[in-house]
């Protein structure tokens, strides 16, 4: 039970990759808190892991994000794990990206990181121990036609985790990002066949990534045994991307 006693914050948490590491999490005994758009879909989680915590909340709102951190710090107990996984996609050629979609999957994407990392910051710090574990992309590492949006979101998390790793890296903080490849999730239900035949072929291990692929890699950033791993950017991808 590597994570008796620690509170872990899990964003995103209601499906995919999100409820697969807070099942990981639970499995492996802390007291897991869902984070979700709604209530309602953080319970789902919640009630499937046995967990009391869920929170329904839009991360990219500074506030609500505050509001929720804040919450857990003060009644269940200083999150020990923050997991910025919280995600959306609003794809199209760069030419007919609207506004609206660019801004967006920035605000969700980087911003609402952002927002959860310097709320939880302060709970941390105090507690002089930490660790946060940004969920990014290969698409932010090389880039994708038509996720100029997405790739920038996830290029960004990969600055970000650099920059508070060393700055929190003195307290006993550390920050790290996974950069999952293509994953069964509903995210890539959409991808065309001929793409998914293309990661089949190409990729060494012959498949799409699965949620609880993803999910070993989140759990040993988040432990002792990764105290003198920081700043760092883990790839996931069946070697897609070699």
């Amino acid at each position: 039970m590597r994570f008796k006693d620690q509170v872990v914050i899990v964003t995103g948490a209601s499906r995919g990759i999100g409820r697969s590491i807070a099942e990981g999490f639970a499995a492996e005994g802390a007291t897991v808190v869902c984070v979700a758009t709604t209530e309602a879909n953080a319970r789902q989680t919640a009630d499937a892991i046995g967990s009391k915590h869920a929170f329904g909340c839009d991360v990219s709102d500074s506030a609500a994000a505050d509001a929720v951190i804040t919450e857990v710090a003060g009644n269940i107990g200083v999150p020990s794990v923050l997991v910025n996984n919280a995600g959306i996609t609003r794809d199209g050629l760069l030419m007919r990206m609207r506004d609206e979609d660019w801004d967006r999957v920035i605000a969700v994407n980087l911003k609402g990181a952002f927002n959860c990392i310097r709320s939880a910051s302060r709970h941390m710090m105090k507690a002089r121990y930490g660790r946060i574990i940004n969920i990014s992309s290969v698409v932010g590492l090389h880039g994708a036609a038509g996720q100029a949006n997405y790739a920038a979101s996830k290029a960004g998390l990969i600055g970000l985790t650099m920059a508070v790793a060393k700055e929190l890296g003195s307290r006993s903080i550390t920050c790290n990002a996974v950069a999952p490849g293509f994953i069964e999730t509903d995210m890539t239900e959409t991808l065309p066949a001929d793409f998914r035949e293309y990661v089949e072929k190409n990729a060494p291990a012959g498949r799409l990534g699965k949620p609880g692929d993803i999910t070993p890699a989140v759990m040993f950033l988040a432990s002792p045994e990764a105290a003198y791993v920081t700043g760092q950017t883990l790839t996931v991808d069946g070697g897609l991307m070699l």
